[in-house]
C-alpha cells in the first residue's frame, strides 16, 4: 500500500503491481501529488505563458509588432488548471490501467502493516508492505508578520488581477522562477535572499550572473538580507529587512516567502507509532525502510534533495528492490534545472564542492557569446562549465546556464552515470547551429586543460 500519489508514490505503485504486487494508493487531495498541482507543472506552465507575454512585448526588436498586447492573469491561471487537469487524469488511468486499486482519503499508519483511511473510500487496510510517499509543504518561519505573505501553494490557486508589485522572500529555485514570472509580465519584483548570493546551494557564478540578468529586467535584488518583520502599509505590505548591517524596507501588493520546504508527514501515525526522524525528515536505509519494519519511505518526506525526478527514482528503486530486481537508475547522479531566463541546469559537483572533498579536479568552460543560436535568441550571458578528475579524467559535474538546459543535462547526466572521462564525451559530434555545441567548446577547453 502506497501513501501518496505524487511521482514517487504513482510512479512505485504502477511498477508494483507490473510487477505482481497486489497493490492500492491512497490520496488525500489530487493525482499527480504537488508536482502536478502545486509544484513543477503549474509553475512551469505559467513561465511559458510568461515566456510568450516576453518575446511578443520584446518583438519590435526583431520585426515583430504586436498591437494591443496584455497579459489576462485569470486566463492563464485557467490555462495552468486546464494543464494539471489533464496530466491528473493520465495519471489516474496509467494507474488504472496498472490495475491498481485507487483509495480516496487520509491514510494514518495505525501499526506495521495496518493503515486506516477516513473518508471516501474510508476502512481499515492491510498490507505486507506499506510506502510513504507524502511530499513536502512550504516553510512558513516564525517572522512577525510573515502569515500576511503567500507561499508557492497559495500563489497557485490564482488571483484575479497582475499584481503591480511583489516581493519575494527566498532566491532559490522556487522564488527565482515566480520572480521571472512576474517580470516577464511587468509587474514590479523584488528578491529578498538571506545568503550572500542567489541560488546559494549551486555553483556560485549561477547565482552572480542570474542576479545580473534579473537586475537588467528592472527586478530589484538584495542578498546577505536578513527579514525582521512584515507589516500592513496601506494597500500595500512592507517588508523589513537588514541588509549589511543597514535596515531596509520595500512594499509590495503582494508577498510570497519561498524559502523552503519540509517533509510532510503530519499526522501520519497513530499514538503509540512513529519512526525514527532525522533532520530530513523519516530516517530512512539504504534499501528505503525505516525504523518501523516493512514501512519504506520515498521522496520528499525522507530525502535530502526535494525533486520529482528524484522521488520517481527511489520509487521505482525501492519496488524493484523489494521484487529483487536490479536497480536501473544510478540515484547518486541527480540533475536540478531551474526555469528562469535563461534555464540553468546542473548535475554533479562544482568546483568548490569537488575542493571541499580534497578532489583534484580541472574545469573547462565556454561563454557563449559566439554561439549562433544564443546570438539569435538574446538570452543575456550564457555559460558552460564541465568539472573533471584532475588526474583520472572522469567528469564529475557540469553547470549549464543557457537557452535550453534543462533538455541538455541529461546528456551531462548520462555521463556522469557512465563514469566517462571528458576526452570520451567529447568525442560525440554536435550538431550546428545548436545549444549544445557549446558543450564541445567547455570540453574541449577542458580537455586542452587537463593535458
Amino acid at each position: 500500500l502506497v501513501i501518496g500519489a505524487g511521482p514517487g508514490g504513482y510512479t512505485a505503485a504502477a511498477l508494483a503491481a507490473k510487477l505482481g504486487l497486489s497493490t492500492a494508493i491512497v490520496e488525500e487531495r489530487s493525482w499527480g501529488g504537488t508536482c502536478l498541482n502545486r509544484g513543477c507543472v503549474p509553475t512551469k506552465t505559467l513561465l511559458h505563458a510568461s515566456e510568450v507575454y516576453r518575446s511578443a512585448a520584446d518583438g519590435a526588436a526583431i520585426g515583430i509588432h504586436a498591437e494591443g498586447l496584455r497579459a489576462d492573469i485569470p486566463e492563464i491561471f485557467a490555462y495552468k488548471e486546464r494543464i494539471s487537469r489533464q496530466l491528473c487524469g493520465g495519471v489516474e488511468s496509467l494507474l488504472k490501467g496498472a490495475g491498481v486499486t485507487l483509495l480516496r482519503g487520509r491514510a494514518v499508519i495505525t501499526a506495521p502493516g495496518s493503515v486506516r483511511v477516513t473518508g471516501e473510500d474510508g476502512g481499515d487496510y492491510e498490507a505486507r508492505r506499506i510506502l510513504i510517499a507524502t511530499g513536502s509543504v512550504p516553510v512558513r518561519p516564525p517572522i512577525p508578520g510573515l502569515e500576511l505573505a503567500m507561499t508557492s501553494d497559495e500563489l497557485l490557486e490564482g488571483t484575479d488581477h497582475l499584481y503591480r508589485s511583489i516581493v519575494i522572500i527566498g532566491g532559490g529555485v522556487i522564488g527565482i522562477e515566480f520572480a521571472t514570472f512576474y517580470a516577464d509580465l511587468g509587474c514590479a519584483v523584488t528578491v529578498i535572499e538571506g545568503m550572500d548570493r542567489l541560488l546559494p546551494n549551486m555553483d556560485k557564478e549561477l547565482g552572480q550572473n542570474l542576479a545580473l540578468i534579473l537586475k537588467k529586467q528592472g527586478v530589484k535584488v538584495f542578498t546577505n538580507a536578513m527579514v525582521q518583520r512584515v507589516e500592513q502599509a496601506g494597500e500595500d505590505l512592507a517588508v523589513h529587512f537588514t541588509c549589511k548591517e543597514k535596515e531596509e524596507t520595500v512594499s509590495g501588493e503582494a508577498v510570497l516567502c519561498a524559502i523552503g520546504r519540509r517533509s510532510y508527514c503530519d499526522g501520519l501515525f497513530a499514538d503509540g507509532v512513529g519512526v525514527e526522524m532525522n533532520g530530513r525528515g523519516i530516517a530512512v536505509n539504504a534499501n528505503f525502510e525505516t525504523s518501523l519494519p516493512h514501512v519504506y519511505a520515498i521522496g520528499d518526506v525522507s530525502s535530502k534533495i526535494q525533486l520529482a525526478h528524484v522521488a520517481t527514482a527511489q520509487g521505482i528503486a525501492c519496488v524493484e528492490r523489494l521484487c529483487g530486481v536490479q536497480d536501473h537508475t544510478d540515484l547518486s547522479v541527480v540533475p536540478s534545472c531551474i526555469y528562469c531566463r535563461p534555464e540553468i541546469a546542473v548535475v554533479g559537483l562544482t568546483e568548490a564542492e569537488a575542493k571541499e572533498m580534497g578532489i583534484p579536479v580541472k574545469v573547462g568552460k565556454h561563454v557563449m557569446f559566439g554561439n549562433a543560436k544564443t546570438v539569435i535568441a538574446d538570452p543575456g550571458r550564457c555559460f558552460m562549465k564541465f568539472v573533471s578528475h584532475a588526474e583520472t579524467h572522469e567528469l564529475v559535474g557540469a553547470q549549464l546556464m543557457c537557452e535550453h538546459a534543462s533538455d541538455m543535462i541529461g546528456g551531462a547526466a548520462q555521463a556522469l552515470a557512465n563514469r566517462l572521462t571528458a576526452e570520451q564525451f567529447c568525442r560525440a559530434m554536435r550538431p550546428h547551429p545548436s545549444f549544445e555545441e557549446a558543450m564541445t567548446a567547455a570540453l574541449e577547453d577542458l580537455c586542452e586543460k587537463l593535458g
